[in-house]
């Protein structure tokens, strides 16, 4: 079925009109144009029927039959264009004409088609124009000069032809042009939808992370200082009678690392509570769609490398005495060596190598208390490491005297901490019966 700019807009499902119309109104549209075309050539075929000496009855119903082929322009246009060109001799189907080369010329046949039709049409019109308009001079109902015979065929020719063939040709080329543009907003929209689903995957992936990041923080943070903490409280128990004064030295440092814990834990829970705030204000505004999905995009890229590296917060390499003696403080017997040159790094790696040495020594604490330790790190020109390796404990029951709790969750954070990195992470057991963790980590 060939269809024209009339058909498009609002068009309803296939099947929702009748026979080749998709729309009732169409169908409407060209039956009145069909009546109105057979009307005109029936009209005509008096006039017909009697130059070509036939029954006035038969040029009637022979109008009638080629006007009312209008009917058929959106589904055989070529057929009606034919039609039209065919009766031109029997000076009928003006409308016929003029309709049917809009209807084609707006349709989606090949221009060679269109153009050769056209061309029948234009050269039909002038050659009858041409010899009803020179039949009209010889009769003396015209007294114009010679020159009026060709001027007046070209110019009806023209102006039966050119209108309406120009005109189809516009409403074609603009239907076109609106289907495109309808392709290309479809288009648009459904790559927005791509977008947006995909800047929701990523801000769902982005919030796992951040979770998954804090999860770590606050078991390094609560993990490290209790178990401080619980070691100093047995120890305190145990010599709270024998040595008054060591007791409260111990009942001291238990109460510095809960103090140390609880600032740590007010900071963490500050930058949450700013983050919920955060959040909340952009629920309640309206955000447009492309910049909720630069705005996951890049929250997801700052978890890939590792966030504003110059407002970072956290532990640092310098406070690895600090952290090595009040291991000592809880009756640990632990060494500290440095190699290579001290400097400094980005503050994510310096996090990442001072939790890993805090987790490791708080597993001492928890799997080998008392077991004499030794803290490696090693400044190197791309990299850093770092080893914690304790012997075993110097008796079986010290392991569990304090009865730690352990989650088995400290080895596969450190892990996480420094592959995320780019670094290497390796932990397992010695051959002396002990246990050693290793890290190396880029420096840049």
């Amino acid at each position: 079925m060939t269809t024209t700019g009339e058909d498009r807009a609002g068009d309803p499902p296939p099947g929702a009109g009748l026979w080749w119309w998709d729309r009732m109104r169409s169908a409407v549209l060209d039956v009145s144009l069909a009546v109105v075309s057979a009307l005109e050539c029936g009209v005509e075929g008096v006039r017909f029927a009697r130059d070509a000496g036939i029954p006035e009855a038969a040029g009637v119903v022979f109008g009638v039959l080629a006007g009312a082929v209008l009917v058929l322009r959106r589904r055989w246009p070529i057929a009606v264009v034919l039609v039209s060109i065919a009766v031109l001799p029997a000076q009928m189907g003006f409308l016929l004409g003029i309709v049917g080369l809009y209807t084609l010329a707006a349709s989606e046949l090949p221009r060679r088609i269109i153009a050769s039709l056209a061309g029948m049409s234009f050269v039909g019109t002038l050659i009858v124009t041409f010899v009803w308009v020179r039949q009209g001079v010889a009769r003396g109902e015209l007294t114009f000069g010679d020159w009026v015979v060709p001027f007046a065929s070209v110019t009806t020719a023209l102006g039966v032809t050119a209108p309406p063939l120009l005109l189809g040709l516009y409403v074609g080329a603009r239907r076109r042009l609106m289907e495109s543009l309808r392709e290309r907003a479809d288009s648009l929209e459904r790559e927005l939808q791509l977008l947006a689903e995909r800047a929701e995957e990523r801000a769902e992936w982005a919030r796992g992370e951040e979770r998954t990041r804090i999860a770590r923080e606050m078991h390094d943070v609560v993990a490290h200082r209790v178990s401080l903490m619980v070691v100093h409280a047995a120890a305190l128990q145990a010599v709270a009678r024998k040595d008054p004064e060591k007791a409260v030295k111990n009942a001291a440092l238990v109460g510095d690392m809960g103090r140390q814990a609880l600032t740590e834990l007010r900071e963490m829970l500050g930058v949450l509570r700013s983050g919920a705030a955060t959040a909340d204000r952009a629920r309640g505004a309206v955000v447009p769609l492309a910049a909720v999905g630069a705005a996951a995009a890049a929250a997801a890229d700052r978890e890939l490398t590792g966030g504003d590296e110059g407002t970072a917060e956290g532990p640092c390499l310098s406070e690895l005495e600090e952290l090595i003696g009040q291991s000592a403080a809880a009756g640990m017997v632990v060494e500290l060596s440095v190699e290579g040159e001290t400097r400094g790094y980005a503050p994510r790696i310096e996090q990442t190598a001072y939790r890993v040495v805090q987790e490791a020594l708080t597993n001492v604490h928890k799997h080998a208390a008392g077991a004499k330790t030794q803290v490696r790190l090693a400044h190197r020109m791309s990299e850093i490491a770092m080893q914690v390796e304790n012997g075993p404990p110097p008796e079986p029951a010290s392991a569990s005297s304090a009865r730690l709790p352990s989650g088995g969750n400290g080895l596969v954070g450190m892990k996480e901490r420094v592959v995320a990195l780019g670094g290497v992470f390796v932990s397992g057991p010695t051959d002396a019966g002990g246990f050693r963790v290793s890290a190396v980590i880029p420096a840049a």
